[in-house]
């Protein structure tokens, strides 16, 4: 989105606490955060009654929080294992120089790949991939790596999800830390 000339400051401090041009959030931001990530089905009345704020508050701040980009969505978390794929793994790829465009087009076209990073260090790009049976995960492979552009593949299972992906804790701490400044 392109900066009016009425823009705040890189340094001048938003509505929300945090400064302008660098990503934060106050501590009601972080309140409605795990709230929404809590009871993601809860409305916006429902959410102001239990923060203490205008129902206008928790909307000015899910429209702020969402064009931000803190929010990226409201869907359903879906479990991969109860889709029948519950076999998990990751995938570090090194690609030909010059090809990263044409790799990630290809990736893309793969539904088994869940997520792909492009990295620094041994490999070039990092995959989270999932398959139905361990056999099932030979074939994801090839047609991972059964693409030009890539030169080779390193593949690790998951053997178990200890930590599973979690935000609250950063959220709290972030939170915490905009508390902590003013």
């Amino acid at each position: 989105m392109p900066a009016s000339s009425s823009a705040p400051s890189p340094a001048s401090p938003s509505p929300s606490g945090a400064t302008a041009g660098v990503p934060g959030i106050d501590e009601l931001d972080g309140r409605l955060i795990v709230l929404l990530a809590r009871e993601p089905r809860i409305g916006v009345l429902e959410a102001s009654r239990r923060l203490g704020v205008a129902r206008g508050t928790v909307q000015a701040r899910m429209d702020r929080l969402q064009s931000n980009g803190v929010i990226r969505g409201f869907g359903p978390q879906v479990d991969p294992a109860a889709l029948g794929y519950p076999v998990t793994a990751f995938a570090t790829l090194e690609i030909k120089q010059g090809q990263g465009a044409e790799v990630r087009g290809h990736l893309s076209g793969v539904p088994e790949v869940l997520e792909l990073h492009t990295t620094t260090g041994h490999g070039d790009m990092l995959c989270r991939l999932v398959a139905r049976s361990n056999a099932d995960l030979q074939r994801v492979i090839d047609r991972v790596v059964g693409f030009e552009g890539i030169v080779r593949a390193s593949t690790a299972i998951v053997m178990e999800n200890p930590v599973p992906l979690r935000i609250i804790p950063l959220v709290e701490q972030a939170a915490i830390r905009d508390r902590r400044r003013t």
